[in-house]
């Protein structure tokens, strides 16, 4: 499982195309020293991805919900 492991979640990300969630990718900001100014820069950023991360969600979210109101093709 990658919620502590940025190396695991890297990883992930090259195999499946699967993000971290925000509060995992805060967690392992937090679990690693950094200078101040890396942390402050990676803060910002990490911004940028919250609110992009949310904008996709929403995204997916209008595609799935339009996806289940459709009927379901029979299978072969």
């Amino acid at each position: 499982m990658y919620h502590y492991d940025p190396n695991l979640a890297l990883d992930e990300l090259r195999d499946d195309a699967v993000l971290p969630h925000p509060v995992h990718l805060r967690d392992m900001i937090l679990r690693t020293k950094l200078d101040a100014t890396l942390a402050l820069d990676l803060n910002r950023e990490f911004q940028d991805y919250l609110t992009r991360f949310g904008e996709m969600q929403n995204i997916a979210r209008t595609i799935l919900e339009q996806i289940a109101s459709g009927a379901r093709k029979a299978s072969a």
